[in-house]
């Protein structure tokens, strides 16, 4: 018989969500008491929120805690495991960088509001479900929670048309992408006669109405992943957004995407995985032509790491579609490696920036070893970890996926990452080559004066260093969560 009500225990895997979803809606109504001095009070509450909800992960995922906590539970609508919580753990830091980086950015620009990190508490709440849904609707609502609170942070700067642009491409071309994931799943619903993933997985066949909702559901998974050739919004909207809602919505969401496509094409889908695992290679090869090929024109660095955004999605799928526990733990360790290199990246122009300067075109980056070494040291880790030199922690993440694409029998697949993997260093040199031997122009690049935010991206774009040398414990806890 089927249970009817919710007990405490139930909800004791939702802790973390709860605890995040509370907080949002606690610091939402602190804003209508506090005035706007002492608004940084909201946001450091926020950032202290997501460190409760990192403890919590932490806390319910070893030892007796994680055998009483990991499993399905709500009638099969939440799956907690290690998957879920080292993904959410990524998740909430990569939030928490974000709160950090932008209460100053946005503040100096007159740009910011409370509402800010607390939609930035929801999204993140989206993600979360979208990590551990085990049913069709719990995808959609993480989906959506997530997609809503997007569209509002991009347009967070209503007076510029660019961000008013981005905001309306985004807008439209993501309700476009959320109907056609939501078409697939009725779909597979009609085909399959259920919306739990692993009932859908008992009733795979080939039948045209299941394989039409799969390729629905890849093409809808595909825009959020920003893959080619459905990466149209995505220029737009990291060039037109606030740096540091473009470092949010360019990391953390890579990483719910990708359990999201785990959920729904293994977990669901896992019979028809020679169909998928098809598409996904070819889409794959794609965004690895099409992102390296156009990010070699680029100027302006925001644009140039978002086309190399869709070149790092092109890696991501490669693991992907090799399959079995090694494609899908190296999937997920890039996916991780991924969201730290992208929150450096954009955290450098965050750092560099000022008002009425954006320190998002290349050429502002020209001699700046002579005016700042240590700054033009710090971008040097994540450009090189960007391109995947050694020993930073990219090139252990391509290798990774190369390696799963291989074992697959992806040769043709292999051949094509190598080869756009060597031009796609030859941008991100660019960067390097500016900083190192040009000569300097303009009026010199400075570091806000702002210590947090400074020890922070130290720290991040250090981290890419650390973890090159020492990677083996966070590919372990990804080859975990699938063994």
């Amino acid at each position: 018989m089927m249970q009817t009500y919710v007990t405490a225990a139930d909800l004791m895997p939702l802790l973390p969500e709860l605890a995040l979803v509370g907080a949002a809606f606690a610091l939402l109504l602190l804003d209508l008491f506090t005035n706007e001095r002492r608004r940084g009070w909201v946001h450091a509450l926020a950032v202290l929120s997501l460190v409760v909800v990192a403890a919590l992960l932490v806390a319910g995922s070893s030892g007796e805690q994680a055998a009483s906590l990991h499993g399905t539970f709500l009638d099969g609508m939440f799956v907690r495991d290690t998957m879920a919580d080292v993904l959410k753990f990524f998740v909430a830091a990569i939030g928490a960088m974000a709160l950090i980086y932008g209460y100053d950015f946005l503040t100096e620009r007159g740009l910011y509001k409370a509402e800010v990190p607390v939609l930035m508490l929801f999204s993140i709440a989206g993600m979360m479900l979208m990590i551990s849904a085990g049913n069709l609707v719990m995808v959609y609502l993480g989906l959506e929670m997530l997609a809503l609170c997007s569209y509002a942070l991009v347009a967070i700067d209503r007076d510029n048309p660019v961000a008013s642009e981005a905001a309306m491409k985004y807008f439209v071309l993501g309700s476009l992408a959320s109907g056609l994931l939501l078409y697939g799943m009725s779909l597979i619903y009609g085909a399959t006669g259920s919306l739990e993933l692993s009932a859908i997985h008992g009733a795979s066949t080939s039948a045209p109405m299941l394989l039409a909702g799969v390729v629905l559901l890849i093409a809808g998974i595909a825009f959020k992943f920003g893959a080619a050739p459905f990466h149209m919004w995505l220029p737009d909207v990291y060039h037109g957004a606030p740096t540091p809602i473009t470092m949010f919505i360019g990391a953390a969401p890579k990483m719910a995407a990708f359990a999201m496509a785990y959920r729904l094409l293994e977990a669901g889908l896992g019979p028809l995985d020679e169909q998928w695992r098809l598409l996904l290679s070819g889409l794959a090869a794609l965004s690895l032509i099409l992102g390296n090929l156009i990010a070699l024109a680029q100027t302006n660095l925001k644009r140039m790491l978002a086309y190399s955004t869709i070149s790092h999605v092109g890696f991501l799928f490669m693991g992907f579609a090799g399959g079995g526990e090694v494609g899908y733990a190296s999937a997920m360790f890039y996916a991780i490696a991924y969201a730290l290199m992208s929150a450096a990246a954009f955290g450098a122009i965050v750092v560099l920036s000022r008002k009425g300067f954006e320190a998002d075109r290349i050429d502002d980056y020209k001699g700046l070893n002579a005016r700042n070494p240590w700054m033009a040291g710090l971008i040097l880790c994540i450009m090189a970890s960007l391109a995947g030199v050694p020993p930073f922690l990219g090139f252990w993440a391509k290798l990774a996926v190369l390696r799963a694409a291989w074992q697959g029998d992806l040769r043709w697949l292999t051949i094509v990452g190598v080869v756009f993997a060597v031009i796609g260093a030859f941008y991100y040199l660019r960067v390097i080559r500016a900083m190192y031997f040009d000569e300097a122009e303009g009026e010199p690049l400075r570091e806000r004066n702002d210590n947090a935010l400074r020890l922070v991206f130290a720290i991040n774009a250090l981290s890419l260093l650390a973890l090159g040398i020492g990677w083996s414990p966070i590919m372990a806890w990804c080859q975990r969560a699938f063994a």
